[in-house]
């Protein structure tokens, strides 16, 4: 039973990965030695004010000895091989040192800090990494914070509940080691840190494209009416199976594009290809927007760079920024790198001194995208031939032809949307119980389809991780969808708006917070390179709700309104000390309005007694609803709080939506 796909973004999700057999609970335990979960490693930090679990396998029978800050604990393994020792609760400090013994085995981590933990969860929104947002090198740069610890979960995904994720370890947040990891996640960590100055430890359980109910247990699912029968059959299904029968469809499919693409069987990498004729590209910029709006395929790319006899001499790097979703990537006819389904990652490839001369080089760049936007789409800066002692800059004007327009029908292959509660089971069930203060969380995108369901099927996701934690209601902080599309001149239905809605209606669940982005999207990208600001508001969720500080950390959020004869006025929380108009302008955008036929407006409006809004149009005598920014992109909008926050999108209506039908 599988879930639906929601939009060819999914094809994005048949992306090369590994699965490896890995224990479950009630497996076998090792012999003899000690295993603990790959989340304890040297640099970790540990959850300050909570008892500290540390947990893995040893031999049946055995006493295992936990010794960190002159405290010790100690376990005995049950018949299975399964242990779990307490130290007491602890301040913020360190490093310390651990010592996890048994018999005959002693393992050390080194450099260990107590402090704050927060999981950083969702999909490609939390997963953007560092290096592809706003003024990356700077931000790469000056990425020195050694008391802010990343711990990034592999991409893993099981029918099972793991006890371990696949290898990883703890590292010093530094410019050689930030660059990768989530950007929304850093900069809400360093934002903590300027403010709380106590040790950080950032979890980043992140998967592009990916729906909420991937990251839900089965358990929380397996009386939901769509996905019960799947949730509660995941266990005896052969996932490694499953698995390989997949990855020999992806095999089949892949060979089947390259038996397609032109490029391949013309051999348009090879030195001395004549490719005088092909047309020309502004580089970079995704296809799309150079006119080839819906091209799934194969696209070829080609330039010349002239180096010096001095270039020769020492190591070359030939830089490409991000490529949306796969390349393989030639320098005078030799693959120097390729890289699948990797769309947000910069591609840089060494050039091996044999392979290029002095004068003339060609490179030839293969690019497969399989959804959505496709082609080299980074910075102008990105994109160069480094040698030690200049950058060749490539931006320009390129080559291209199209070697395939059009994908052959994709099978049906496992990927996280798959089937519920994959990534819950081999990202998020082997970080518990390791102490954690909260989870911050950017996710919705792909459920926009289902924009009504996900009303309840959020709200059951932070339920489920709360109760699969057993520390109580932690805190939940989430990012409410950005703006993206295009805007339309008149109000209407919004898929994006719907989800809105529903991401808004987890505020009623406990010790949650919710940073608004409506307005710091980019019309023309679904990834927004301003993390800084989303980090920015996460943080002042945190520092309020968590830490108990006395600021304003939301923008307006609707409360109630009042039909006032022509007019509605809208009462709002989290006003601060007064509602503004950003931009200083009489009239606010983005609201429209409704008499009982429902058909809504273009409205007047404008703050009144400095708290509240009148709403009104002539077109609407007897006003009954008002809605703000209900659109995927609302455009400009005025409304923000004295603090220069913007106000949440909101309806005041319970109409039938798009998405409530399905």
């Amino acid at each position: 039973m599988l879930l639906m796909l929601r939009s060819a973004v999914f094809l994005l999700l048949i992306a090369s990965f590994s699965v490896h057999p890995q224990p479950v609970r009630g497996q076998a335990a090792p012999e003899d030695g000690l295993v603990l979960p790959h989340l304890f490693s040297s640099h970790m930090v540990l959850q300050r004010g909570q008892m500290i679990k540390v947990w893995g396998q040893a031999a049946p029978d055995v006493t295992v000895k936990v010794m960190m800050n002159g405290h010790t604990a100690v376990a005995r393994s049950d018949e299975d091989g399964e242990w779990l020792a307490e130290l007491p609760a602890m301040e913020a400090g360190g490093p310390y040192e651990m010592e996890v013994s048994g018999p005959g085995t002693t393992i050390r981590f080194e450099d260990v800090l107590i402090g704050e933990v927060w999981v950083c969860s969702g999909q490609s929104n939390m997963e953007w990494p560092v290096s592809l947002s706003l003024d990356a090198e700077e931000e790469i740069a000056n990425a020195d914070y050694p008391r802010i610890r990343l711990f990034t979960v592999p991409r893993n995904m099981n029918t099972r509940p793991l006890d371990n994720t696949l290898p990883a370890e703890w590292a010093r947040c530094s410019p050689e080691t930030v660059a990768d990891f989530s950007a929304v996640g850093y900069f809400f960590g360093r934002h903590l840190w300027e403010n709380i100055e106590v040790p950080l430890g950032l979890v980043d359980a992140t998967w592009g494209g990916t729906v909420v109910e991937a990251w839900t247990s089965a358990k929380a699912l397996a009386d939901d009416p769509q996905l019960g029968e799947a949730a509660r059959s995941l266990r005896e299904m052969d996932f490694d199976a499953m698995v390989q029968e997949s990855q020999e469809k992806r095999k089949d499919w892949e060979k089947a594009i390259d038996e397609k693409d032109a490029g391949l069987k013309g051999d348009w990498h090879k030195e001395g290809f004549d490719w005088s004729g092909w047309e020309t590209m502004e580089l970079p910029t995704p296809w799309e927007k150079a006119g080839y709006e819906g091209l799934d395929g194969v696209v070829w790319y080609k330039r010349t760079f002239n180096l010096k006899a001095d270039d020769l001499d020492g190591p070359l790097t030939l830089e490409l920024g991000p490529i949306d979703d796969s390349d393989i990537t030639f320098v005078n006819g030799v693959e120097v790198g390729r890289m699948i389904n990797k769309y947000n990652v910069n591609r840089s490839y060494a050039l091996p001194a044999d392979i290029l001369r002095e004068g003339e080089n060609a490179i030839t760049v293969r690019v497969i995208d399989t959804g959505g936007n496709g082609g080299l789409y980074g910075k102008p800066d990105a994109m160069k031939v480094a040698t030690p002692e200049r950058a060749i800059p490539l931006a320009g004007l390129w080559h291209f032809a199209i070697g395939l327009s059009g994908l052959p029908e994709p099978p049906r292959m496992i990927h996280p949307n798959s089937l519920p509660s994959l990534l819950f089971n081999a990202m998020i069930h082997p970080l518990i119980p390791f102490g954690i203060r909260g989870v911050i969380w950017y996710q919705g995108e792909s459920n926009a389809g289902e924009a009504y369901l996900y009303r309840d099927r959020f709200r059951l996701m932070i339920r489920d991780w709360r109760k699969q934690w057993r520390v109580g209601d932690f805190p939940f902080l989430f990012v409410q969808l950005a703006n993206f599309q295009q805007e339309k001149d008149e109000p209407g239905e919004s898929q994006w708006a719907e989800l809105r809605e529903s991401q808004a209606m987890a505020l009623k669940e406990p010790n949650t917070g919710m940073a608004v982005a409506i307005d710091i999207g980019e019309a023309d990208d679904i990834h927004p390179r301003n993390k800084q600001e989303v980090g920015r508001r996460l943080g002042l969720a945190a520092r309020a709700i968590v830490y108990k500080e006395e600021l304003e950390y939301s923008g307006p959020i609707y409360r109630a309104s009042e039909i006032e004869g022509n007019k509605a006025r809208i009462y709002f929380d989290h006003t601060g000390k007064e509602l503004i108009s950003r931009h200083g302008l009489e009239w606010l955008r983005g609201f429209s309005i409704a008499g009982a036929d429902g058909k809504f407006y273009k409205a007047k409006a404008r703050i009144s007694n400095g708290n509240t809004v009148v709403v009104y149009s002539e077109k609407v005598p007897e006003p009954r609803y008002v809605r703000y920014a209900w659109a995927d992109n609302p455009g400009q909008l005025d409304l923000y709080n004295a603090v220069g926050l913007p106000a949440a999108s909101f309806r005041t209506d319970e109409l039938e939506v798009s998405t409530q039908k399905r």
